[in-house]
């Protein structure tokens, strides 16, 4: 899993990955910038695609059969993923993670109240969706302004070394912008 997401983060800040960040941004922006958009969204199905069918060919090796059963059950499945990532926010690496772990702790808990234990999931859905809509991890970035992936560029503006511009105005020269 470190693996996994020490490879996430190097796509996401490689030149790839800004190119992706354009394209999701504003796809005619980013296409006349010059990202050929068309090939960059190639790359990532096929990586999706690559990435996809290895994880579903070790979980039917983990099931010992296949069958349609088993490979389209919602609950296994869509309901699942779809409640991990919104609890834990989506558009973030951190997210999932959290609601991985949300997830768990509470599968484990209410495992043995049967069919309740699907209604307090949902309860608890709507619950985070109503008071925290980016999700659990983006509630607490926005209450500490944590990242732990720093994946987002950020412009960050440089001082000027202190008595440089008193030199230039001494001078009658104005700083140039930079």
């Amino acid at each position: 899993m470190v693996l996994v997401l020490a490879l996430v983060c190097v796509l996401l800040r490689s030149r790839r990955g800004v190119a992706l960040t354009a394209i999701r941004d504003n796809e005619l922006a980013s296409q006349s910038l010059g990202i050929d958009i068309w090939r960059t969204k190639f790359f990532v199905y096929v990586i999706t695609a690559g990435l996809t069918a290895a994880v579903g060919a070790l979980i039917f090796l983990q099931k010992l059969r296949i069958s349609p059963d088993a490979a389209f059950s919602v609950n296994d499945w869509t309901a699942f993923v779809i409640f991990i990532v919104v609890i834990g926010g989506i558009g973030t690496i951190e997210g999932p993670i959290i609601g991985t772990i949300v997830f768990f702790l509470l599968r484990e808990t209410l495992a043995d109240l049967g069919a309740v234990y699907l209604m307090i999931l949902g309860l608890v859905a709507i619950v985070i969706m109503l008071r925290a809509p980016k999700g659990i991890w983006g509630f607490i970035r926005e209450r500490t302004d944590l990242d732990l992936f720093a994946l987002s560029r950020r412009v960050v503006a440089r001082s000027e070394p202190a008595g440089r511009d008193n030199k230039n105005k001494e001078n009658g020269h104005e700083p140039q912008a930079t």
